[in-house]
């Protein structure tokens, strides 16, 4: 089995990095939201987070629509 090193690589320094936060996002956890990456040119896409909710609500939409129409058909 091979040994798991506790020093960084010399490439990585911790001041880089930054200070942790414990818990950032708890808050908004209990809360219910959910936090999502979203890929490059999808988030070129939409100017802001109303807009990516109101696409995402149209496609809902849309597939409720198909799957009744789909039910009607049959």
């Amino acid at each position: 089995m091979k040994k798991v090193s506790s020093k960084m690589r010399k490439e990585y320094d911790r001041k880089d990095l930054g200070e942790g936060m414990r818990g950032k996002y708890l808050k908004s956890y209990q809360e219910g939201h959910n936090l999502v990456l979203l890929e490059p040119e999808v988030a070129k896409a939409f100017p802001s987070e109303k807009a990516v909710n109101e696409a995402l609500l149209s496609l809902i939409e849309v597939a409720k629509n198909t799957a009744q129409l789909k039910k009607q058909s049959s």
